[in-house]
């Protein structure tokens, strides 16, 4: 089993970017642009590495390769965008890595890339890329360029000899364990479970138990042998399920106006460990949406509006404003839930008016985010 923070760090001992892997500051796939360069790379590592993984390490510092991390991202269907805009598409993999110097809730994200042994091309245009284009790394830049059907393998022996390097022992396992347990407190009671006597799964958040449930919020869940982070969430009510094959979860959102709110199923995700060394991951889309009256939902589109407004001009704002700021994008999201078409327009404004807001405003905005993106994939 491959300890993958240990992996990134062999790969960027390799300081430039070649043939064979990539690094980024971020990935923006919430834009256009941002998808197409995306799914250029994917598809030049995959068409320069027949025969061996690819890798784009994100959260790093292209100059100097500095580890910055970037938020957790957890979006399951990514290869649905990798299929529905690539010919031949590879199977690509996100996962989240904690490295112990990051803040709270910051990661490493490493995607790999497995080989398909055949060429890939974009299905149709994206931004500026136009369908059938073909890309292919030329050192640390993947190009469009003609080529000859026989892919050239000149990576497998290196890919190979980094991979092997990262391979996982006792010491960082136990290491690893350690490191997560004291990373928290006692008030978010941190513990481990071994599953199939191979995999340790370490996971800590704030109990909390209502109608003999038990919930827990500020989660945690992280996969030792790999140092992948499962799970991460800030905010959110999440239900856990532990048994000797699986480890389950069930996240809560919290939505509602004017002080009432409740708590909505948003998506399970059952991680099944088996007794051959591996496991998978299911996941389970269960929200619907909750319905509000239109004279409501008017009224508090246009109230929307007018502190967007307000916002733009830098007008000062009364306490009640201020506390409104924070629900500015659930509110929108639940308006557009609601058909309320122009308010999807009217979030993607708020980008640049809630990072000037503070980190509660701006993490309201990409919570809103995430759980648009995970509704249109469904």
């Amino acid at each position: 089993m491959i300890n993958k923070r240990l992996l990134i760090k062999n790969l960027l001992a390799h300081n430039d970017e070649n043939s064979f892997y990539d690094k980024k500051r971020q990935l923006n796939l919430g834009l256009k642009e941002g998808k197409a360069k995306f799914l250029k790379h994917i598809c030049a590592l995959s068409n320069s590495n027949p025969k061996n993984n690819s890798y784009i390490v994100v959260g790093v510092q292209d100059e100097d390769n500095k580890i910055k991390g970037v938020d957790f991202f957890d979006d399951a269907k990514l290869q649905n965008l990798i299929n529905a805009y690539l010919e031949n598409p590879p199977v690509v993999l996100y996962e989240n890595i904690h490295f112990p110097h990051l803040p709270e809730g910051k990661v490493v994200g490493l995607v790999t890339i497995r080989p398909t042994e055949q060429i890939t091309a974009l299905r149709k245009n994206i931004w500026k890329y136009y369908g059938g284009a073909v890309f292919f790394r030329d050192g640390s830049i993947s190009m469009s360029k003609t080529f000859d059907l026989k892919i050239k393998d000149i990576n497998s022996t290196v890919v190979a000899e980094i991979e092997t390097h990262a391979r996982n022992n006792i010491e960082l396992i136990l290491d690893g364990v350690i490191e997560f347990v004291h990373r928290y407190d006692e008030e978010l009671h941190p513990q481990y479970k071994v599953f199939k006597e191979s995999f340790i799964v370490c996971w800590a958040g704030v109990e909390n138990t209502v109608n003999d449930t038990r919930y827990y919020s500020r989660v945690d869940v992280e996969l030792i042998n790999e140092h992948v982070k499962l799970f991460y969430s800030a905010h959110d009510e999440v239900e856990i399920e532990v048994n000797e094959d699986s480890f389950k979860l069930i996240e809560y959102v919290r939505l509602g106006f004017n002080n009432s709110y409740k708590y909505y199923p948003l998506e399970q995700t059952s991680f099944l460990f088996d007794d051959k060394g591996s496991y998978q991951v299911d996941t389970a889309f269960l929200f619907e949406p909750p319905k509000f009256e239109k004279k409501l939902l008017f009224h508090l589109y246009n109230a929307n509006n007018n502190l967007c407004d307000a916002l733009k001009k830098g007008s000062s704002l009364s306490a009640r404003e201020k506390r409104d700021v924070i629900n500015l994008a659930p509110t929108y999201m639940l308006c557009y839930l609601n058909g309320f078409e122009e308010a999807k327009d009217k979030l993607k404004e708020l980008s640049v008016l809630m990072k000037k807001q503070g980190e509660k405003a701006y993490q309201s905005l990409k919570d809103t985010q995430r759980i648009l993106r995970k509704i249109k994939y469904h």
